[in-house]
């Protein structure tokens, strides 16, 4: 169907060419429905800068609009606000148009793709292999998996790279240890398996600190690591592979798809861009590139230490050897130079804002990429406990992820299986089926929860909240939708199949409401990918499944399976079916699986 958003936005565009009338149509969707469903403020903006009454330009603007086809006569409040209330008709036609769920453009409820299409690489979770992934790496790996399938749906080549950390001092730590444990390990590398990644590295930084042969023996192993010595490097292979295996156990978990692309991959290229930056290096010390306690820096306009003195970015530490900065900017002319990519987004925490503002702008200043390339920091605020304070075991460490899957799992196992055990779609389910409930329930809680909040702000880990069947939650949204798909068995119709012989008719206050949320999904969609927002598509499907419980309300709503006559029950029934298809394509924009019976 089409985007009533656009098409009021080029019908005011229009009025206004035809009133000689320079300015923004400003079509949003009303706040209060006393107001209508749409208004446009640009008589305000217009009024002002041509110096006349805003109402009077409002009135010239209602009285030039073409809108009778999509909505009722427009009427002016307020200031010059000219507000638009939507025709059933025309929402019942633009429905009944959207293509069935069979064809190629139904499967995207006739949405679009973009006209311009671009590569885009998407930096996230990226763990350090050296441990298993903890808490930490949730929001990283779930924002950026739903801003990668966001861009996907809009006809993007998206390339989601995981930069893990599989190159460092520590790794020296860890091998030197798995040559102590695990002594055939040098001989057979492909043998190797740790089951608890976490606590070999706990056993090998307390041999590390106390142990002076240990610690020479480990530097050591770094600097064959780093020289290219065979052996170690087998060792060092077979480790990251290990660790790799624990990270897409998580991953596929998750249903979450990435490159591996880790720091070491990086080392030859690094030369390179020091190299470059070493031809525009200066002696004067206002330069951009220049030396500083013998250290290769990148000096840039607007960045200072807490003391006011300018803030290097160090590319080439005063010993010789690379750090972050040096790796990341090299990763940026890979992304840009052999991935082709148009938009680079780093799903980065808030707290590494300003190491990424230098990056940027040191990338920008020295050549590094040009200005048509888009490199953003898509930053996000952290998980806390309950307490308020950072997520943290009894005994002060970190959580691993997997544990807090499972906990989400067991607790999601009770709530909406165990507890309903006595509803008829719970107790028809096998042991297989209330498995496959309580695993989907429990991830798609941690996912839509985490994506519900605005992601600059932190939020506070509540599991109880996450599993309710009540509220903004995906056990709601993943009720709703298998609600649905319970009405079309009831009513012996397969919505997957179905092609009915009847157009949609809105009479009743419900249907008119639920068409109305229906028709906002395609603008919903295009602010979501505009702005980056998961929480904006959360809030929408969130509206979108209390509309349509208000539709199905026996009291405030209309009867559907047993509607009369056969046009309104059709009518109703397709009407449920775009309820789901929407239901269903939001929530896999988030990275969340439906499930018809729960």
């Amino acid at each position: 169907m089409p985007s009533v958003l656009h098409e009021l936005t080029n019908r005011v565009q229009r009025a206004l060419n035809d009133l000689g009338l320079d300015g923004e149509p400003s079509v949003r969707a009303s706040t209060d429905q006393r107001f209508g469903d749409y208004q446009s403020n640009a008589a305000m903006a217009i009024a002002k800068r041509v110096g006349k009454n805003p109402r009077q330009i409002a009135e010239e603007l209602r009285d030039r609009l073409n809108v009778a086809d999509l909505s009722e006569p427009p009427e002016i409040a307020g200031a010059g606000f000219v507000n638009f209330r939507l025709r059933p008709d025309y929402l019942a036609q633009a429905l009944s148009d959207i293509p069935s769920s069979d064809s190629e453009s139904g499967s995207r409820m006739g949405i679009p793709l973009t006209e311009s299409p671009k590569t885009v690489v998407i930096d996230l979770s990226s763990p350090n292999l050296a441990k298993e992934m903890h808490v930490g790496h949730l929001r990283s790996t779930v924002i950026g998996d739903c801003v990668a399938r966001l861009l996907e749906f809009h006809g993007h080549t998206v390339i989601r790279e995981n930069h893990v950390g599989d190159w460092g001092t520590q790794f020296g730590m860890l091998l030197a240890h798995l040559r102590h444990v695990r002594p055939t390990i040098m001989e057979r590398p492909d043998d190797l398996e740790i089951h608890d990644l976490e606590t070999f590295y706990i056993e090998a930084k307390a041999r590390f600190d106390i142990d002076e042969e240990f610690k020479k023996e480990a530097r050591e192993t770094v600097v064959a690591l780093q020289r290219g010595d065979e052996q170690t490097r087998l060792v060092w292979r077979a480790f990251c592979d290990e660790s790799l295996r624990h990270c897409h156990a998580i991953y596929q978990r998750l249903g979450v798809r990435l490159v591996d692309r880790g720091e070491s991959f990086y080392t030859d290229l690094m030369n390179g861009v020091v190299k470059k930056l070493e031809t525009q290096r200066t002696s004067d010390e206002s330069g951009t590139i220049r030396e500083s306690n013998g250290a290769l820096c990148i000096f840039l306009d607007g960045f200072k230490t807490r003391d006011g003195e300018p803030l290097p970015l160090i590319v080439r530490k005063s010993d010789g050897g690379f750090n972050y900065a040096t790796s990341d900017l090299a990763t940026i002319v890979h992304r840009v130079e052999h991935l082709h990519a148009r938009r680079v987004i780093y799903v980065v925490g808030l707290s590494q804002k300003q190491h990424f503002e230098m990056l940027f702008a040191a990338a920008r200043s020295t050549g590094l990429v040009s200005d048509d390339i888009h490199l953003e920091h898509l930053g996000f605020g952290n998980m806390l406990a309950a307490s308020g304070k950072p997520f943290k075991t009894r005994e002060g460490g970190t959580i691993k992820l997997k544990d807090l899957l499972d906990e989400a799992v067991a607790r999601a196992r009770r709530v909406v299986v165990d507890e309903r055990a006595d509803e008829s779609d719970s107790s028809s389910l096998s042991d297989g089926q209330k498995d496959q409930v309580a695993e989907t329930v429990g991830l798609a809680a941690i996912k839509y929860f985490d994506l519900s909040h605005a992601l600059t702000s932190d939020y506070r880990f509540d599991i109880d909240t996450m599993v309710s069947l009540e509220g903004n939650t995906a056990p709601y949204m993943l009720y709703a939708y298998a609600r649905v798909q319970s009405i079309g068995r009831k009513a012996g119709v397969d919505f997957s199949q179905w092609k009915p012989e009847y157009p949609i008719v809105l009479e009743h206050p419900s249907e008119i409401d639920l068409a109305k949320q229906l028709a906002r999904f395609w603008e919903t969609l295009d602010a979501v990918i505009a702005e980056l927002r998961p929480n904006v598509l959360t809030e929408y499907l969130y509206d979108l499944s209390k509309s349509f419980s208000r539709f199905y309300d026996k009291k405030l709503g209309v009867r559907v399976i047993d509607a009369s006559p056969e046009a309104v029950r059709i009518s109703r029934l397709r009407l449920c079916d775009l309820t789901a298809r929407t239901l269903k394509m939001g929530l896999t924009l988030l990275g969340i699986n439906t499930l018809d019976q729960m």
